[in-house]
């Protein structure tokens, strides 16, 4: 049974307003998953880094004759006035280093003899001159279109650098950017109750949680602080399940994450169970089964497209040691995991997301800096109403199934519409031979 989300609940799912994170997004390529990493590695590894880059930029460079000219990027309009300039420049420079003979009896006969040649000459001359000019501002502008295209992103780890193998294909997957942010916010106070300080160096994760029934399509991004718990997370996630099913009087506090080999059950509330005994006890008891799926899964077609892309590398074709520990006692900086890789969020008996972290960074100056403030949702899918198929003004609430008055199986209805057609002025239905629901707009 389903039931509507009201407005307020719609309002809910909005994105967290007016908190400031900072601009610009991760990059990433399409099937491609980094290797297994930890966010104190993470952190080591690039503080390292970082210091490097400090030492390397307190250096003396004064010896040195650095020149960014050559760097510059030109339009197509500034390099037709430089190369316009530099022929008009031209034609001065020759006028001045060949002045006329005016001390000599015949001077002013020669002068007028050769601007009545150089009269029939000029256009030719500037002609060819231009051609010249021309000529050299495509070739520039060629060189700073292959200069743009010979650059390429790295990352501080060598280990996630792309075969050149897979550049290969006729049809390459480009490299795309993800969202990004381009106006700052402001923090709307009215919820908060304390400031709890976040202190440096913090790692910020972003994390993508997609739709339980259309896997492709995003539903949220957020942000997530390494040192906050799974619980926290979960706690932000909004998914329609939890409404629909609170509604119908049937809600389950529990559920899990599964990330890499570690199961992490929600058992905060004293009424939920462990989903995740089950599937423990399962692989234990059928071991051999659990491995003829393990190596089912571990050759399937998203890691055949990661090995295009990152080469053949060691498969782990030994069934992992999986364990379980409650997600409001594990920290996203306890856990191993890999970038870009799908993990799973199991809520309400089987409504299952996909989960992935999809960039690691250090908490940037702009960025929120109250640990209250996180996890921050930074993006939420608009809840798509469906409108009444009669009145074609208000939203939905019932919808019907094999319903022989109506123009459309389903057809959707507002209560009025409904009303009308189905009940007679005493309330009692009209007929019967049909289905009918409550209708959930997701």
């Amino acid at each position: 049974m389903e039931c509507s989300i009201t407005e307020a609940e719609a309002e809910a799912a909005e994105c967290d307003l007016s908190i400031p994170i900072a601009r610009g997004g991760p990059i990433y390529v399409p099937n491609m998953v980094g290797p297994s990493t930890r966010v104190p590695q993470f952190q080591t590894s690039l503080l390292s880094e970082l210091e490097n880059l400090k030492a390397e930029l307190s250096e003396d460079f004064s010896h040195l004759d650095i020149s960014v000219d050559d760097l510059k990027i030109f339009t197509e309009d500034e390099l037709m006035d430089v190369a316009l300039k530099e022929v008009f420049q031209d034609r001065e420079e020759n006028d001045e280093n060949h002045p006329p003979l005016l001390d000599q009896p015949n001077a002013l006969c020669l002068l007028k003899n050769s601007k009545r040649k150089r009269k029939g000459t000029n256009n030719s001359i500037l002609e060819s001159d231009c051609i010249e000019k021309v000529e050299q501002v495509v070739r520039i502008k060629q060189k700073q279109e292959e200069d743009k295209a010979a650059v390429k992103l790295h990352s501080f780890s060598p280990v996630c650098r792309i075969n050149d193998a897979a550049h290969k294909p006729t049809r390459t997957e480009r490299m795309r950017s993800l969202r990004s942010t381009n106006s700052t916010r402001k923090v709307n106070t009215v919820s908060l109750q304390e400031h709890i300080p976040v202190l440096y160096p913090e790692v910020v994760l972003s994390v993508e949680v997609y739709h339980n029934v259309r896997k492709g399509a995003k539903i949220q991004e957020l942000l997530v602080l390494g040192g906050q718990t799974l619980a926290a997370l979960r706690d932000k996630i909004f998914c329609s399940t939890d409404q629909v099913m609170h509604k119908a009087g049937q809600d389950d506090p529990s559920g899990y994450f599964l990330i890499e080999d570690v199961f992490c059950p929600d058992l905060r509330d004293p009424s939920a169970s462990d989903l995740t005994r089950p599937i423990l006890d399962w692989l234990h008891n059928s071991k051999e089964e659990a491995q003829k799926k393990w190596e089912h899964i571990i050759t399937g077609e998203l890691q055949q497209k990661q090995k295009a892309i990152m080469g053949a590398g060691e498969s782990a074709s030994q069934l992992p040691h999986f364990r379980s520990i409650e997600m409001h006692k594990i920290r996203f900086c306890d856990l191993s995991f890999r970038l870009g890789a799908g993990y799973l969020y199991c809520h309400q008996g089987d409504c299952s997301h996909t989960l992935v972290i999809r960039d690691m960074r250090l908490i940037h100056p702009d960025d929120a800096h109250n640990r209250a403030l996180y996890p921050i949702i930074t993006f939420q899918v608009k809840l798509r109403f469906q409108k009444c198929s009669v009145c074609k003004i208000f939203r939905a609430t019932k919808v019907t199934v094999d319903d022989k008055w109506t123009p459309e199986n389903p057809c959707y209805f507002c209560d009025k519409c409904f009303s009308l057609l189905h009940l007679a002025e005493d309330g009692s239905a009209l007929y019967t031979d049909f289905i009918e629901y409550d209708y959930n707009h997701d």
